[in-house]
């Protein structure tokens, strides 16, 4: 760096004015070659303003600048603009990294900008990087991540006290990168409720951790701030107070025609010094802007998720091109997946539920209720940690969302039993709407909640009116007995019913032809469900029994003995 006149006469002789002055004739047009940015516009500072004169010619060229002028390197190299920056971050990612979408990628990008601006966010989200499976890319994201973030530090089991000082060092607010996350949260954790505290609480800005410090005799506090930039990798999923709080990236192994660069830092160490060199000047030009106005959220995007996706959006924004508009798609549709993960175990069993209740029954007893659970395909109510689920279990399970059992009467018993209209609030508050039938994929084939119709017999309720004519109302069939429909008076019997011929009686004795007995009257339908009780049993002491004594229990009739009331044959 030489002195003030010696900078602007390198810059006259390098033959870069002339192309200046050229460009510089029009407002709105021409670049600083200080700043970058359009000779006419008012973001420059007052070094701008003394090169934009210069360039003109409207301030001598031997006129004292009140800071010093660019180099001639500067000059030749001008910085790129944002859009540019976060397409060389998206370029230099996609070399090393296959992620299941383009959504994942840019989320990445503009995740690994917005931790430059981290005093500029009310909160900072997570990015977490999981896969069933190991080999899926995890560890990789996080490598080629390190490079191109301000004071990183790529943790590997490490303890809390270290991580609590390291986001308090005065050098720096540091990026960290937590690998195997699945040995913090997995289910052989243990004591590992500092780092949780961590994670969760340091989304936020200002979270602070109090410890208590022994100096000497005295007891003193300290509070450790937790506000910071962390990226996870692990197994499986996470906790969900992190999950919502994070944007996931879902992991795969590559297939075989996917093929990426390999990771040596000592090869490409080069190319991502670079790319971290521009987002550090990018972010001195526009941390004025950071945090000025807050982005304008998509449809579907608020909350939690507005949380997550605010400090991204904003520097979709602040980079411009066709970044803020490629952002809010990406948000929405990560969003959405995000709302399709496997539902939490309540939410599970509210579910459940809302099908065992979509019959006619609005009020089932526990028993009934639970066979119902233990009988749904794919669902884990058989076996819940090797037993099935018990009535304690689901009283448990529901009291958290405030519905308990109570007495019922059911079929003519009072039982303990629960009623569908105590979970229509949780029903409406933690599960999407039902699907109506109209948009149902079986709306041909509705549900049918009435036992079939009897084939060949028409329906008492479905019989036509025929204008109340007393020769056709109320008659029935003289063979089946069923309601007769016909205008005819003199039809008695259904087509399909004719009536059998008459039995011959004869007497066994002489083998003489008896009188045909007389027909059996037509049965009342409306008879048929009328019951009747049997005869009250006569009580019987129980000495009475004990001391041999057989039980008055009423006797036939005796059969006449007398010969005169014997019917004889004819």
């Amino acid at each position: 760096m030489t002195d003030t006149n010696d900078a602007a006469e390198l810059v006259r002789q390098s033959k870069l004015i002339p192309a200046l002055q050229k460009a510089a004739l029009t407002d709105g047009q021409g670049i600083c070659t200080s700043c970058h940015h359009d000779v006419f516009t008012t973001a420059g500072t007052d070094r701008c303003e003394h090169v934009h004169r210069q360039a003109q010619g409207i301030e001598p060229s031997n006129a004292p600048a009140p800071t010093a002028v660019a180099d001639v390197a500067d000059v030749a190299h001008p910085r790129p603009h944002g859009w540019e920056v976060l397409a060389n971050v998206e370029d230099f990612l996609a070399r090393f990294v296959v992620y299941p979408g383009a959504d994942e990628r840019l989320a990445h990008v503009l995740w690994i900008g917005h931790t430059w601006f981290m005093d500029a966010w009310e909160s900072t989200p997570r990015i977490a990087f999981l896969s069933p499976e190991p080999g899926s890319g995890k560890s990789r994201a996080l490598e080629v991540t390190e490079p191109l973030v301000p004071n990183p530090i790529h943790a590997v089991n490490a303890t809390p006290a270290y991580l609590f000082r390291k986001v308090s060092d005065p050098e720096g607010r540091p990026t960290i990168l937590f690998d195997e996350i699945d040995t913090v949260f997995g289910p052989k954790a243990k004591d590992n409720e500092d780092l949780r505290g961590l994670l969760n609480a340091g989304h936020r800005k200002g979270a602070m951790a109090g410890r208590c410090v022994i100096r000497g005799k005295e007891v003193c506090t300290e509070e450790l701030p937790a506000y910071a930039a962390v990226a996870l990798a692990g197994l499986d999923d996470l906790p969900d107070t992190l999950m919502t709080r994070s944007v996931v990236v879902r992991m795969r192994r590559r297939k075989p025609g996917e093929t990426v660069e390999p990771w040596r830092l000592r090869t490409c160490g080069a190319d991502a010094q670079v790319i971290h060199d521009q987002l550090s000047e990018w972010a001195d030009s526009v941390s004025h802007l950071a945090g000025a106005s807050w982005p304008e959220m998509p449809e579907g995007v608020e909350d939690r998720d507005a949380d997550v996706w605010e400090a991204l959006l904003a520097v979709a924004d602040m980079a411009g091109g066709r970044w803020p508009e490629k952002a809010r798609a990406a948000a929405t549709r990560l969003v959405a997946k995000s709302k399709k993960r496997p539902p939490s175990l309540g939410v599970l069993l509210l579910r459940d539920i809302r099908s065992a209740f979509s019959g006619s029954d609005q009020k089932l007893a526990t028993e009934d209720l639970l066979d119902k659970l233990t009988a749904m395909d794919e669902a884990p109510w058989s076996d819940l940690r090797g037993k099935p689920l018990d009535s304690r279990g689901l009283a448990r399970h529901l009291s958290k969302y405030g519905v308990a059992s109570k007495n019922l009467r059911i079929g003519g018993r009072v039982c303990r039993g629960y009623d569908a209209g105590d979970f229509t609030d949780p029903w409406d508050r933690y599960l999407p709407a039902p699907q109506s039938p109209d948009n149902s994929a079986t709306s041909a084939t509705p549900l049918q909640t009435e036992p079939p119709k009897r084939s060949g017999v028409a329906d008492v309720a479905d019989l036509p009116d025929h204008g109340g004519d007393p020769a056709t109302d109320h008659r029935t069939c003289q063979v089946c007995g069923e309601p007769l429909i016909s205008s005819d008076p003199n039809v008695t019997t259904h087509p399909n019913c004719e009536p059998q011929e008459a039995a011959t009686y004869t007497a066994p004795c002489t083998g003489s032809p008896l009188p045909t007995p007389p027909p059996s009257p037509p049965r009342d339908p409306r008879k048929d469900n009328e019951q009747t009780s049997p005869p009250p049993r006569t009580h019987q002491p129980k000495a009475a029994l004990q001391m041999g004594h057989r039980p008055s229990h009423p006797r036939r009739p005796r059969r006449p003995s007398h010969p005169g009331l014997l019917r004889p044959c004819p």
